[in-house]
């Protein structure tokens, strides 16, 4: 009998111990998320780096067609 005792009692202070470290995490604090300018800036350099591909392709395919 009383070892179920201490393992009843074991469980109960594993299950306890379970619950605070549940409810004591919260939220994540908003600093580790990147903000929302450096997903714009990145984007726009990405863009451009890629527009400016895309025109540096076309003006090379004139001068070597002669159009």
């Amino acid at each position: 009998m009383s070892e179920t005792c201490h393992s009843e009692q074991r469980i109960y202070m594993v299950n306890e111990k379970h619950s605070k470290n549940i409810t004591q995490r919260g939220n994540v604090a908003h600093s580790t998320r990147p903000l929302q300018e450096e997903k714009a800036l990145v984007a726009s350099w990405l863009q451009t780096l890629c527009l400016w591909c895309v025109a540096h392709y076309a003006s090379n395919q004139r001068i070597q067609y002669g159009m």
